[in-house]
Order: C-alpha cells, then sequence, then structure tokens
C-alpha cells in the first residue's frame, strides 16, 4: 500500500511515521528544503496539558517523535507566565535530527517539491501532480494526507495582518502554499472572530547577541527572560489576534517574555522595533531570520477542511487530514497527536479496516472531537484551541484530564484499550 502525504511540517512527519510503523511505503513531499516548518521556529513542548498529550501519545506506542524532541531538548521543567513543566527544543539542529531518522525509518523525502494539482477519479484520489524545478512529477497513491497547513500566501498575510514577515514558510522563495483538500474540490473553512480572519502567528526571534548581557545570561541558564516594558510603551490589544491564544495574558503586554530555543523567541506576534529598543537591556536588539517580527506576521487557520473524527477529509473516500488542516487545534504537541492518528487510519483505510477514532477519555480524543464539533458554529470558529491553555486547557482541567502523571495517565489509556495502538 502507498500513502502519499503533502506537507512536511510536525503533523507531515508523524503521519509519515505512523503510516510506517503500520507496513506502509510512504512518500512525504514537502515544497520547501527543509522540513518540519513552524516547527523550525517554535520550540515549546510538553506546557500544562501537553504534557498529557505527549504521555497519552506514548502511552499508545505514537510517542517516538515525542521522544526524539526529549532528546534534542535544551531546557527542561521551566515556567513562564501561564505555563508549568515547558521544555525548549533546539529549533537549530532539530530538522536535521527528524529527518535523518525518517530516512532511517524507510520515509521516501521529496524536498523542494510543489503540488500543482491532483487527479480524482470520482471522489476517489489517485495522484497528486506536483513541479520539482522544471520537472514535473506524478505521485499516485493509495490513500493521501493532506498536511499543507493554513498560512500563506503573502497576500493574506498583507490583507489580514501587518504585511509578509519573509517568515519560514518562504512563500517568495518556494512558491505559496498549496491546499491538496482544496485542488480536489472540498470548499476549506476559515477561521473568524468579528472582522478579523485566521489568526497571526505567535512569535518573533531575536538575535542573543544582540541583547544586554545579563539578559543573555539569563536566557542559557534559566530558559526564560521576562524584562518588563516601561509602562509608556505598553501595547493593548494586539494580543487578541494571536493565533496561540494560550499567550493572549496581560504579562505578555506588560513584559517582554524571551525563551532560549536557540534563538531568543520573543511571545508575541509582533514589536515594533523602535519601541523594543525603548526597553532597557534591549536598546540593541535586532529581529533574526526566520518570523522578523517587527511590524508583520504569518496569518493562519485560513483553509481548513471539513473533516470527521478519525480525520478523514469530507467529499474524497481516501484523503486524511492532520495539523492545523484538522482545524483549530494550535501547537506543535497538537500537529503531531493528529498526524500520529491520520497516518495510522490512512493504512486502516487501504486495508479496508474501521478507522479508529480516539475515547474522548483521552485528552487528544477529545480534543479532536471537540474542535470538530464547536467549528460547525460561527461562535467555535472564533476561538483557538490547545492543550496549553485557553478554551480547551480550562476543558481538560474541567473533564479531569490534565495530569502530569505518567503512571496515571498510561492506566487512562489502558482503560480506554488504546494501550500500544499505534505499534
Amino acid at each position: 500500500m502507498k500513502v502519499i502525504i503533502v506537507g512536511g511540517g510536525w503533523a507531515g512527519v508523524a503521519a509519515a511515521l505512523s503510516a510506517r510503523r503500520q507496513g506502509a511505503a510512504v512518500t512525504l513531499i514537502e515544497r520547501m528544503d527543509m522540513l518540519l516548518g513552524t516547527g523550525l521556529v517554535g520550540g515549546i513542548m510538553r506546557n500544562n496539558g501537553r504534557y498529557t498529550a505527549a504521555e497519552e501519545m506514548i502511552a499508545m506506542s505514537g510517542g517516538e517523535v515525542f521522544q526524539l524532541i526529549d532528546d534534542n531538548t535544551l531546557h527542561r521543567d521551566i515556567e513562564f507566565p501561564g505555563h508549568l513543566h515547558a521544555s525548549l527544543y533546539n529549533v537549530g539542529t532539530m530538522e536535521a535530527v527528524m529527518k535523518r531518522y525518517l530516512l532511517k525509518r524507510g520515509v521516501d523525502i521529496h524536498l523542494s517539491t510543489r503540488i500543482t494539482d491532483v487527479e480524482m477519479k470520482g471522489e476517489t484520489m489517485e495522484a497528486v501532480i506536483a513541479k520539482k524545478g522544471t520537472e514535473a512529477i506524478r505521485y499516485r497513491g493509495d490513500v493521501f494526507i493532506d498536511t499543507t497547513g493554513t498560512a500563506a500566501s503573502p497576500a493574506n498575510c498583507n490583507k489580514y495582518g501587518n504585511g509578509c514577515a519573509m517568515c519560514v514558510l518562504r512563500c517568495h522563495s518556494f512558491g505559496s502554499r498549496v491546499s491538496v483538500a482544496a485542488k480536489a474540490g472540498v470548499t476549506e473553512m476559515v477561521a473568524r472572530k468579528g472582522a478579523q480572519i485566521g489568526a497571526m502567528s505567535g512569535s518573533c526571534k531575536l538575535l542573543k547577541s544582540s541583547l544586554a548581557g545579563d539578559i543573555r545570561d539569563m536566557l542559557n541558564q534559566t530558559g526564560v527572560a521576562v524584562v518588563p516594558v516601561p509602562k509608556a510603551g505598553i501595547q493593548t490589544g494586539k494580543l487578541a489576534k494571536k493565533a496561540c491564544q494560550q499567550y493572549a495574558l496581560a504579562a505578555y503586554e506588560e513584559n517582554v517574555v524571551l525563551l532560549d530555543t536557540g534563538h531568543a523567541k520573543l511571545m508575541t506576534t509582533h514589536y515594533p522595533l523602535d519601541r523594543l529598543r525603548d526597553i532597557p537591556g534591549l536598546e540593541n536588539a535586532r529581529y533574526e531570520d526566520p518570523y522578523t517580527g517587527g511590524m508583520g506576521n504569518s496569518i493562519r487557520f485560513i483553509g481548513m477542511a471539513p473533516r470527521d473524527d478519525a480525520l478523514k477529509v469530507e467529499g474524497v473516500n481516501n484523503l486524511f487530514c492532520a495539523g492545523e488542516k484538522a482545524g483549530l487545534l494550535v501547537g506543535h504537541t497538537e500537529a503531531i497527536c493528529t498526524g500520529t492518528l491520520a497516518g495510522y487510519n490512512a493504512v486502516m483505510y487501504s486495508k479496508g479496516e474501521s478507522p479508529l477514532v480516539l475515547s474522548t477519555d483521552l485528552a487528544v480524543g477529545d480534543a479532536i472531537q471537540y474542535v470538530r464539533s464547536q467549528m460547525q458554529t460561527e461562535a467555535g470558529l472564533g476561538y483557538k484551541y490547545t492543550f496549553s491553555g485557553s478554551v480547551y486547557f480550562d476543558r481538560m482541567r474541567q473533564r479531569n484530564l490534565y495530569s502530569i502523571d505518567t503512571r496515571e495517565i498510561a492506566e487512562r489509556v489502558k482503560k480506554a484499550g488504546l494501550r500500544g495502538i499505534f505499534g
């Protein structure tokens, strides 16, 4: 059986490994020259309920991506405003580590390869058509997974955001994102809240060497630096546009919160450079690509696929989705979880077996089903959902799904009859 995955971010690589574990031949297609997508600049793992979700996946034998990340972690068990027991992986080395592992596991990777079209027979997808340079390539498969994300093109970032930030998605170099689901004729969903379409990506990067020595030392030693903003420089209101609503807290307006992910990760959507340099210790601050953050940033959640709780896309018999393509679940952990399930169910489809729907007694299963139901409502399309904060973390705690006790989490997975299911 042949599984074709389009999109090499965290969802795509997790789907590839999951499908390989089930014995499928897997081709992973990515339009850029590197994997991981926004994972090239993210770096935050295991904060708040993401710890629970990661441990659920490990107990279900779907945790090899999390274990690779843990092995590439710079700081563990750190705290920053609103977040406990977080870890920060090294964004500078993670992509190469992940690529080598995928190749070792037998995943066929095609980089700098951009989808241009799909071939359909009725409601069944037969192939995707791509270009690599001037070469046209046809990839035939038995089942397909769309993990192309929801961010880009620059026109959307200009129209709905503060302008193109020349971000890590590098549309100008590799062409804008292409949605497999949309090419297959699926009418996609768009996040909106009032006049705001989509949401801004969550952070900017600063050169460590441009920061004051005491701030650099604090970042290197503890992983976190919280720098107060003078009262006259506090910017209010912009955090409402963030995709990562778990950071839409007053502490992120009243302070500059920096995390050490190899870069100095500035936890806000954008910050004009002249204002940033008014803050003590940041007088020489300079943005570092990717995600130059002074006035622009990418707009996300434009183009989500309607899907069921097994992550099959509605209207196409053999197309699954994961990551942001599967809806308003925000973050790396969330992408890895949905990618793992999509990869597994793609193989179940090829085998003619029933797809897996995860129990709502688990945080991962509950989140997938809850977000799908909320996206059927106008109000629900205005929220962003994540294991680490905001609307869904509140739900996790209300339903007693949040835990950092690995034995308790493993027992919960066992009671749901899902221990080792992805193995």
